[in-house]
């Protein structure tokens, strides 16, 4: 469900504070963050932010387009290998075409 309008986006105080701290100082450091449910704000364009996805930290870079949404959406935290259907069609695919042109200098 949707925070409610009236409230206001929310912004971890600790995450907002290192922010302010880095615009003040000038520094482009990387921001550390474990805060995925916080949301993106226009004052965070042009930042590089280090959301964490439960074992490592990913870096985003923040643009114009990301304002609004949460920093979770850009850290995925599954890794999608493949489906076990595609796996065995993939392994037919790869094997036909290497007898196809086989067949052809066979049929000339």
């Amino acid at each position: 469900m949707a925070r409610s309008a009236k409230k206001g986006p929310y912004v971890q105080q600790c995450l907002m504070e290192k922010i302010q701290k880095s615009k003040s100082s000038g520094k482009r450091d990387v921001i550390k963050t474990w805060s995925r449910r916080s949301m993106v704000l226009p004052e965070f364009v042009g930042l590089t932010i280090a959301v964490h996805n439960g074992k490592k930290f990913i870096s985003v870079f923040i643009t114009e387009n990301m304002v609004g949404h949460y920093l979770g959406e850009f850290a995925p935290t599954r890794t999608f290998r493949v489906h076990s259907g595609q796996r065995q069609t993939g392994s037919e695919e790869s094997s036909a075409p290497s007898q196809a042109p086989a067949a052809k200098a066979a049929a000339k």
